[in-house]
């Protein structure tokens, strides 16, 4: 597994990580803790030291399955969670550092770990971002010896922009894939200066990335891709990155036919992600130890070609851009 730099970290990471919502199942499903530990341990058998979980991930199940395979495993491996997704309701005034704190300790004993190497703040409201204080606790808390680095997860554009603006923000974790470009024309610059790791989240759009789905394709009641595309429950970019589900099957169909000799258009797309050199690593979700293997391989992959590459910047361009040119994505 080839490794890149996570910013001001200093830390060596797999350029494909794993995240866990999903990992004891698919979503809205029960938590399946040997499911769980299968896939973590396949993970790391084939060379993942990134593992990004939350505390909401499964109502702390996941938490849970992080801590007890790392503290099972001798490989040095790095432990990313979130924190502020539980407040309810999850508006900028519930943002309040005695509760933050204690949201860290928790996640902390779930995973019975001492010190947490990156805690992230989990897509809080725009006016967050605009809070020194809530910033200032993570300072302390790292002299504390319970964390050693602060990220952030973010929605938008704007709120990534903001947040490499605090000296203790190492990493942001953002929205980055085939149908969701725009992070790429000013962001990545502007880490790169500040020696900000990035990492990219929900890179197969909520699975339209995958080349699986159609039409036709129906999901749980209890899956925010029936639930949430327009986001009435949560932001609507988690949700097939924010694109009318329609016009993606449009877009990623145009993809497909750049690759005729290729199956796996997860892979391909992974590896898309990967041909930017700002990206520290790509976190996929897994639902079994196949689709981790399916992920890693994006690793080994030869380079798409400028060809490729510019193909896809057009198809994006046509398809998807006009329908989102508005948002602040």
């Amino acid at each position: 597994m080839k490794k890149r730099l996570l910013g001001k970290t200093g830390f060596e990471v797999s350029e494909v990580g794993i995240g866990t919502w999903q990992v004891g199942g698919k979503w809205g499903s029960v938590f399946n803790n040997n499911n769980a530990d299968a896939i973590l341990n396949t993970a790391i058998d084939y060379g993942v030291n990134f593992i990004d979980t939350a505390d909401v991930y499964s109502d702390g199940e996941s938490e849970k399955a992080v801590g007890r395979i790392v503290r099972s495993r001798r490989e040095r491996i790095y432990v990313a969670t979130k924190c502020g997704r539980k407040f309810s309701p999850h508006i900028d005034k519930a943002y309040q550092t005695k509760e933050l704190r204690k949201f860290v300790e928790e996640s902390l004993k779930r995973m019975g770990l001492e010190t947490l190497d990156l805690i992230q703040l989990h897509c809080p409201p725009t006016e967050t971002f605009y809070r020194p204080e809530i910033f200032e606790l993570f300072l302390t808390l790292k002299k504390e010896g319970k964390i050693l680095n602060l990220g952030v997860s973010v929605e938008k554009v704007e709120e990534a922009l903001k947040a490499i603006e605090y000296e203790n923000v190492t990493s942001v974790q953002i929205i980055f894939n085939m149908l969701r470009q725009r992070p790429s024309d000013k962001f990545f610059a502007e880490a790169a200066k500040r020696n900000i790791g990035i990492l990219a989240r929900v890179p197969l759009a909520s699975g339209l990335l995958t080349g699986k789905f159609s039409p036709s394709t129906t999901f749980g009641k209890n899956d925010h891709r029936t639930f949430n595309r327009n986001g009435e429950a949560f932001d609507k970019g988690e949700t097939f990155s924010g694109v009318d589900y329609l016009k993606g099957l449009e877009a990623v169909e145009e993809i497909k036919k750049l690759f005729p000799q290729h199956s796996n258009l997860p892979t391909i797309a992974l590896k898309w992600i990967l041909m930017f050199d700002e990206i520290s690593c790509v976190i996929p979700g897994a639902s079994s130890p196949d689709q981790v293997l399916s992920n890693i391989a994006a690793s080994e992959l030869p380079s798409l070609t400028p060809a490729q590459m510019d193909s896809i910047k057009e198809i994006y361009n046509k398809n998807i851009w006009p329908l989102i040119a508005g948002e602040k994505w």
